[in-house]
């Protein structure tokens, strides 16, 4: 799974615009991510996971299960 499609699902139900609001960014740059158009820099990275409850790894790395 890509880092935007764990994105997606962690947004589930919500505006892109309201998880954006809550995290500090843009709604389109919350799209941009959701689309795997742009990597957000490594602090939003960190405020994206705590809001989630999950860690960096997780979110963005965890899509590399085969190396």
């Amino acid at each position: 799974m890509s880092y935007g499609d764990m994105l997606k699902n962690l947004r589930g139900d919500r505006s892109q615009a309201s998880i954006a609001a809550e995290i500090g960014i843009t709604k389109s740059s919350w799209a941009m991510y959701e689309r795997g158009e742009r990597v957000p820099r490594d602090e939003v990275k960190i405020r994206i996971a705590e809001f989630f409850g999950k860690t960096v790894q997780e979110i963005f790395f965890g899509h590399n299960e085969h190396i």
